[in-house]
């Protein structure tokens, strides 16, 4: 860590003429139809602006894209060669002085470094932005356009001062100057895009700011999975993770078995166990917008009307995600003594996170949004692969989800619980609940990422 810090200092001393160099590399050399995305986050677990990148190159584009490389994105971005992924360092901050004092620094250096990274990269004609996190990228890239000329684009996914908030408070002077930082230089892009005709109308009437609401939409790759594949990926989970292997083995040892399926020797012929629990999915940032404690204690109501004697199956719970809650919330999940629910936290390969979304049986959303401005991606792929979804309810949450129509929105843990009971009911039901929300995602032919870029950010790049 010492040594990055050593780094960072010396590209203070030498800014001016790294400065220079970078000006005197973009006027000699400026390519057309080129954009820049950055997300000062982690590029694999940013799907939005993965799919820019990939609809971009698809229209003839040349990207870079710049960002953490934690995890691994999607294969199809790796292996576009229009699209170079450019790895940003991430910065810790120092363990000395105040709080307020190293967030500070750390906002500095974090400025002085993408400044650098961006002023030796290619110019393109437009910067994509992501934000959050917007302190300090929108900033320097606004910057960085002033002097090559490009287009600035924010893509507002939700507002950074509001996730602030969650931490220290709304009130909190770092939650306020970042409001005021977000605020005005938000006014100083070209174009604006955003998740939601809600924050669209916030935009325009809080912050002066107009943009063309791009709903999240889910890739291609989003689909039901074919059971053979439910099949491989069950029994590949079941190596890591003890919820997705069988309970029983089977008798002819060439038969594989996993908790939900079995493909018999002979035949290769995959069926779903007619005793197999149901499989509910989670997915999640592990952040102070979702409350996992809610998912719990539904759990925990679920179990005891299994104990009570009501007719409905074990639950395999797969919550998959990385963030800073999720030892906080391993730590309660161990705590508990579940007999007939069991409950594991995969972080799930780029390729298998879709796939599994399309094996399972229902999906749970407890993101709440911080601005109650934003809608989640997760319902978005849950809806791409036609698996039904219940979904803590909030201000904008109807945009997406449709009470009773695609999936059923609840209040608290007790109605979370009551219709764990209601859509499980004996399961597997044809004719249930459950069944009647996938026929209604089916028929539904919602558009996907492509179709939906085409039609509201396509125009925009080509008209200005």
């Amino acid at each position: 860590m010492a040594a990055s810090w050593l780094v960072l200092l010396a590209l203070c001393l030498l800014l001016p003429l790294l400065l220079l160099g970078g000006w005197k590399r973009w006027r000699r050399r400026r390519a057309a139809r080129h954009v820049v995305a950055v997300v000062l986050g982690d590029v694999g677990r940013s799907p939005r602006m993965q799919y820019h990148a990939l609809s971009l190159a698809m229209h003839g584009f040349s990207v870079t894209l710049l960002g953490f490389c934690n995890s691994k994105p999607h294969d199809e971005l790796l292996q576009n060669n229009r699209i170079q992924i450019v790895g940003l360092t991430e910065l810790q901050s120092l363990a000395v002085g105040p709080r307020v004092f190293q967030y500070g620094v750390k906002v500095v250096f974090q400025a002085m470094y993408l400044l650098w990274k961006l002023m030796w990269r290619e110019p393109g004609d437009y910067i994509f932005l992501q934000n959050p996190p917007g302190l300090p990228s929108i900033a320097v890239c606004w910057f960085v356009g002033c002097l090559c000329g490009s287009k600035l684009v924010i893509d507002w996914h939700n507002y950074g001062y509001s996730i602030m908030g969650l931490v220290h408070g709304p009130n909190h002077p770092l939650v306020l100057l970042a409001k005021w930082y977000e605020r005005f230089f938000g006014r100083l892009s070209h174009l604006n895009l955003c998740v939601t005709n809600a924050m669209r109308k916030d935009l325009a009437e809080n912050w002066h700011i107009r943009a063309v609401t791009v709903y999240d939409k889910p890739a291609s790759f989003f689909k039901e999975t074919p059971l053979d594949m439910q099949h491989r990926l069950f029994m590949k989970l079941g190596g890591m993770h003890s919820p997705f292997r069988a309970r029983l083995e089977p008798e002819d040892p060439a038969t594989e078995r996993s908790a939900f399926t079995e493909r018999y020797a002979g035949s290769r012929l995959v069926t779903r166990l007619r005793e197999r629990p149901a499989l509910l999915v989670s997915s999640t940032s592990w952040t102070e917008d979702e409350d996992f404690s809610i998912l719990l204690a539904a759990l925990e109501k679920f179990e005891q009307l299994i104990l009570d004697g009501h007719n409905l199956p074990s639950l395999v719970c797969v919550i998959t995600g990385k963030g800073p809650l999720r030892e906080y919330y391993s730590r309660l999940i161990q705590q508990k003594c579940f007999q007939h629910v069991q409950v594991c936290t995969p972080w799930l390969e780029a390729e298998d996170y879709p796939l599994l979304l399309g094996s399972a049986d229902l999906g749970v959303c407890l993101h709440t949004s911080s601005s109650g401005l934003d809608l989640p991606m997760k319902v978005v792929d849950m809806f791409g692969c036609c698996l039904p979804v219940c979904a803590v309810n909030f201000k904008c949450l109807h945009e997406l989800v449709k009470h009773e129509e695609n999936g059923l929105v609840f209040e608290d843990s007790e109605e979370l619980a009551a219709q764990l009971q209601m859509l499980f009911s004996n399961f597997p039901d044809p004719a249930g609940k459950l069944n009647q929300f996938r026929k209604n995602l089916r028929e539904l032919e919602q558009l996907r990422w492509d179709e939906s870029w085409v039609q509201t950010v396509l125009p925009l790049v080509m008209d200005t």
